[in-house]
Formats: C-alpha cells, structure tokens, sequence
C-alpha cells in the first residue's frame, strides 16, 4: 500500500514540472547540486566525485527505473568497472514536501546495500533537469564525469549496446 502510495504521490507532482528541451552536454561541467543517498548521508554532486571519474544514470519519473535497470545490468554483465550512481532527480516544491514519503518508497523497492549508490536529488532537481533537458522522460540521461566533475560522455536515447560500447571504450 505504502508504494502505491508513493507511486501515486511521484506520479501526480511530476506533473507540475516544467519541460526543457533535450540538450547536449558533452564537454561542460556538471553543476554542484545537492542530494542524500538512501542511508540518508548528504551528498554534493559531482564534488563528492572529485578524483574519480563515476557514471551518474538519472531519472526524471519512476519510468526511468528500467532504462537505469538495463544500463546497471549491461555494465554488469560487461563488467564495466567505474562507480555508478543512481540520481533520482524531481523539480518542484511539491516532491520536496513529500521527499521523505518518496524515498521510503524507495527504500522499500531497493536492497539496502544498494542505498548509498542511490542519490536523491530535489532541491536541485529544477537545475538538473534545465541542463540536460527533460523530453522523453522515461529515458535516462547517463552522465560520464571525468576526475575534475566535467562531462566526458552523455547519452539520452534509452539504453543500447552501442551507447554501452562507447561508454565503455572511454573508461
């Protein structure tokens, strides 16, 4: 009950956002935005990152859970060694109100060893979603930053072993 609850509560205040067109960011750097992972620990994004070059798959609508699901299990079954954050990001004040009913949603859906791979970005949400763009919304954006938090790969079209390919042959 609790996730149909939350499902619902994503659904509706997902629909007072505001739509920006698909961008390309290849080459610019991501902005510092803050989040807090599942084990409710806060992190800056890509600050936190320094040093490490790390792959951020962001979501826009719970739909994008199985664009990100595929793109986990590809690097997984490629053994794709780079560290991986999953970045729910929601714009708005609304999902902010309901941040904590949102990620006891999640909470519930998501192995607890899993949680401090899983970013939940509001505040920020709006700012996230500006640079990249927000069509097509059950997509992904897949975010490749470099040790300095400057994008080095990013891709938006939905998961393909192409994409994964290239991905793979920056790392």
């Amino acid at each position: 009950m609790r996730f149909f609850i939350t499902i619902t509560a994503i659904l509706l205040l997902s629909a007072c956002s505001t739509s920006y067109p698909n961008q390309a960011i290849t080459g610019q750097f991501f902005p510092s935005v803050s989040g807090e992972t599942l084990e409710q620990q806060p992190m800056t994004l890509p600050d936190d990152l320094q040093g490490t070059t790390s792959l951020l798959l962001i979501g826009y609508k719970q739909d994008s859970q199985f664009d990100i699901d595929r793109w986990l299990i590809g690097l997984d079954m490629t053994q794709t060694q780079v560290p991986v954050y999953e970045v729910p990001t929601i714009q708005g004040l609304f999902p902010r109100m309901f941040s904590t009913l949102i990620n006891n949603g999640m909470r519930s859906g998501i192995p607890k060893p899993l949680w401090k791979g899983v970013v939940t970005v509001y505040q920020d949400g709006e700012q996230v979603q500006a640079l990249t763009g927000n069509d097509k919304p059950n997509n992904a954006r897949v975010v490749l930053l470099n040790p300095q938090g400057k994008v080095i790969y990013f891709y938006d079209q939905g998961f393909s072993v192409d994409a994964l390919n290239t991905l793979r042959a920056l790392l």
